[in-house]
């Protein structure tokens, strides 16, 4: 089982490991939002935008739903939101260690 958990741990790490799919998660953090409303914010093609949706939804970080013609898509567990929180945090400890501001 250890070998298995690490694999599935790196896995959602590498899904969170794009600017785009991190800038997603934000955007997703106020709820669901439609695919037109992320390209339009995001400001690149669709094509693009569904590529990374689909990495976050085979990890299991998103699920979507049909709305007539429109998919809608949420974080599935908000416990994603805090690993942006901490990685937020990690890195302003260490900007400030590195430019020696205590």
């Amino acid at each position: 089982m250890g070998d298995e958990l690490r694999v599935s741990q790196a896995d959602i790490f590498k899904a969170l490991a794009h600017p785009v799919r991190l800038q997603i998660l934000q955007m997703l953090q106020q709820g669901e939002r439609c695919v037109c409303e992320l390209v339009a914010e995001i400001e690149t093609e669709q094509p693009n935008i569904s590529r990374h949706l689909a990495i976050l939804k085979k990890d299991g970080i998103l699920g979507c739903r049909k709305d007539g013609l429109k998919v809608m898509y949420w974080v599935r567990d908000r416990r994603a939101f805090k690993l942006l929180e901490l990685s937020r945090e990690m890195l302003k400890s260490y900007w400030q260690e590195k430019s020696g501001v205590f």
